[in-house]
């Protein structure tokens, strides 16, 4: 009896534990159209790797917003498939993370349905991505997906009850929705309100906070330091993808964009090609920028284009090793997306339960 005492006694201490100290959450996505290049890499792909060492994390390919614009249907499950194993390949543990296909959550479709109604359209025509894409492609080329996307975007991320968001500049809008809109549906259907039919009360969903990667992780195009490099860019040119063989890698540093003055540095307004490219090496280097200056600042174009060349080669090449072989081995990588798929319909599920609740559904019998 005093054993068993003793043994509950430990039991109890463990719950306790693991209450207190629960790890918080983490999600994070990438869509799976265009190649994965080095600003998704070090803006998100690298950072998960460390998240997931500290945080629960979930990362998922973002099939699902992927339609949002004109897409080749044929494509669409290779690059999904691809994208996962790329994010094997650079590092993303899935004994750590739980990593999935976004579409084989069925949850997050139909919880963005229920945060629609709660949206006010005018939150939606607020969002500058929207009205960007939408002056590119025209009216008559723009679907429903492309104004409503974000509301995607919030049910990604409060369908986990997520504690954190990893955001860059140009997603922080969309976050500040997903916060909106968390405590607009806690208001209206929350609380006490929740409580009265039949649910424990209380909020509904946790509000996210931003998670700001490290400075300096934005990378831009290789033919403008202006812009951002970005899978949707026309050329090929203004990227480093991922999965870029040594010869195309060579190709793209040698052609790319540089100015006439001597020397290099960072952090001249005049010279953001120069900053973009030392911000490069020094990222796929792993040194510091004070090391990165002192042994480049008196370099010319050529050597330091070829410093920084076999740099990317040889930071790029153990990962495409990895990349074939996950990619070899098709049952595997199945195996690791259902596992994930299943670890995140249990909380998916969960969540999507309580907001049919708290907002007045026919529960199932």
């Amino acid at each position: 009896m005093f054993f068993l005492f003793i043994s509950l006694m430990g039991f109890c201490q463990n719950v306790v534990f693991l209450f207190l100290f629960r790890r918080k959450r983490v999600v994070s996505g990438v869509q799976p159209t265009g190649s994965i290049h080095l600003g998704n890499y070090f803006g998100a792909i690298k950072n998960w790797v460390a998240l997931q060492n500290i945080y629960d994390t979930l990362f998922f390919i973002v099939d699902l917003h992927a339609i949002t614009l004109p897409y080749e249907a044929q494509q669409l499950s290779k690059a999904s498939k691809s994208t996962a194993a790329i994010y094997l390949a650079c590092g993303v543990d899935p004994s750590k993370a739980s990593v999935f296909v976004q579409s084989h959550v069925r949850a997050h479709v139909e919880l963005m349905w229920l945060l629609s109604s709660a949206t006010p359209i005018g939150w939606l025509n607020k969002m500058i991505q929207f009205k960007e894409k939408s002056r590119k492609a025209g009216d008559e080329e723009v679907g429903v997906a492309l104004l409503t996307y974000p509301v995607l975007m919030a049910s990604d991320i409060l369908l986990y009850q997520s504690d954190f968001v990893p955001v860059g500049e140009d997603q922080k809008q969309h976050l500040e929705l997903t916060r909106d809109l968390a405590e607009r549906v806690n208001y209206l259907y929350g609380g006490r309100k929740w409580k009265k039919l039949g649910g424990r009360g209380g909020a509904i969903f946790k509000v996210p906070e931003p998670l700001i990667p490290p400075a300096g992780a934005r990378i831009m195009s290789l033919t403008d330091g202006l812009s951002k490099m970005s899978k949707s860019a026309p050329s090929d040119q203004s990227r480093i993808n991922m999965l870029d063989p040594k010869d195309l890698i060579a190709n793209k540093i040698k052609r790319c964009k540089t100015d006439a003055y001597p020397g290099l540095e960072f952090d001249n307004p005049e010279r953001p090609e120069c900053n973009n490219l030392l911000s490069i090496y020094q990222l796929i280097s792993g040194k510091t920028k004070e090391e990165v200056v002192q042994e480049c600042q008196n370099m010319n174009w050529g050597t330091f284009k070829t410093l920084l060349t076999d740099a990317l080669i040889d930071h790029l090449h153990p990962i495409q090793v990895r990349y074939d072989k996950i990619m070899s081995d098709s049952s595997y990588l199945d195996e690791v997306l259902a596992e994930g798929a299943r670890n995140a319909s249990e909380i998916a599920d969960a969540t999507v339960n309580n907001v049919y609740q708290a907002m007045g559904f026919l529960g199932r019998r």
